[in-house]
């Protein structure tokens, strides 16, 4: 099932995405690989009695509207280590993130981390201020796994406890991990992470262990952004682009040519194409899955994204750019 929150405020340009998701009927992609219906004893006719609105594609292809609370929360089959490397048939999936619209929210951080019980600094989502040149201005770059093509983590990992699916995603199984780091030393864009110690949250029994959830992780092994997986077999958005309130992150299936940010849904090809989409470091031949749209006509000034955390401040101090920011009063 599609998932996406609406609230009553919504204005004009959001209703007008809503009609334009609804007459599309796009991300049957993503919500086909649900299989069961995740609602309960629904009408469209009911009287509302939430504040909270989700959007729902039933399997015979109609969109309702209902109510939060009258979605059936039973957990979905958990996935076992073997049974997540076959992937979700059928199925390409695909990033598409919107440079000109991030502010460094870091929301898209926070849902990741609450989602695979990450600690404060542990990032699977990290945001990056970017200066592509002395006479550029600088931007926020979202940087998650890039679920390449390519991967040379896979290439170097002497256990296959790194792998690729026919959908796209690249995923680590930490039962198979021996802790050597070649994948992190050979993947280009520093997305993955090492648990050097032990810390509590790894004894955690509450579910069974899963590649497609990356819990609970285990001290010696590598973790790292998922695409969350478990997410897209009740098909819903990944977390990050679940949480993100500015409608950054795009996400849905290459096959079907189309992705969404929850609001807007769009013709994957025709974004890409229309705003000049391109992938990081293209030139390395990995092949990311992963684009991004250019930073220009940007929609919020960069200072305000240091108004989220003093730690973002901390971590550029030394940037000429946020010195003369900091300078000027600006942050």
């Amino acid at each position: 099932m599609t998932r996406c929150i609406m609230k009553n405020n919504k204005n004009e340009k959001s209703s007008t995405d809503r009609r334009k998701f609804l007459k599309l009927g796009l991300l049957s992609s993503v919500t086909a690989v649900a299989g069961t219906s995740l609602i309960s004893n629904l009408t469209s006719e009911e009287t509302s009695t939430s504040k909270e609105k989700i959007r729902l594609l039933t399997p015979d292809g109609k969109m309702v509207e209902v109510d939060a609370e009258n979605v059936n929360k039973y957990p979905e089959a958990h996935i076992t280590p073997s049974e997540s490397r076959k992937g979700i048939p059928d199925r390409k999936f695909v990033m598409v993130i919107d440079l000109a619209k991030c502010k460094n929210a870091r929301k898209c951080v926070e849902g990741c981390q609450k989602a695979h019980d990450l600690d404060y600094n542990e990032e699977f989502m990290k945001v990056q201020l970017i200066q592509d040149n002395p006479e550029a201005s600088p931007y926020w770059l979202p940087k998650p796994c890039f679920h390449c093509d390519e991967p040379p983590c896979v290439t170097v990992c002497p256990t296959g406890a790194t792998f690729k699916r026919d959908d796209n995603i690249v995923l680590v199984d930490n039962d198979r991990c021996i802790g050597c780091k070649f994948c992190v030393t050979s993947c280009p864009y520093s997305a993955r992470q090492f648990n050097w110690g032990h810390k509590d949250k790894f004894k955690d029994t509450s579910q069974p262990y899963s590649p497609e959830t990356s819990v609970p992780a285990a001290e010696g092994t590598v973790m790292k952004c998922d695409f969350c997986p478990d997410m897209l077999r009740q098909g819903k958005l990944p977390h990050c682009a679940q949480s993100c309130p500015m409608g950054v992150i795009y996400f849905g299936d290459k096959n079907e040519d189309i992705v969404t940010n929850g609001d807007e849904t769009v013709r994957f090809s025709e974004l890409i194409k229309d705003r000049g989409g391109y992938r990081h470091l293209e030139h390395l031949g990995t092949k990311p899955n992963v684009y991004y749209l250019p930073a220009v006509n940007r929609q919020f000034p960069l200072e305000r994204g240091f108004n989220v955390d003093e730690d973002i401040i901390e971590r550029y101090k030394d940037v000429p750019y946020v010195q003369q920011l900091k300078k000027d009063g600006k942050i």
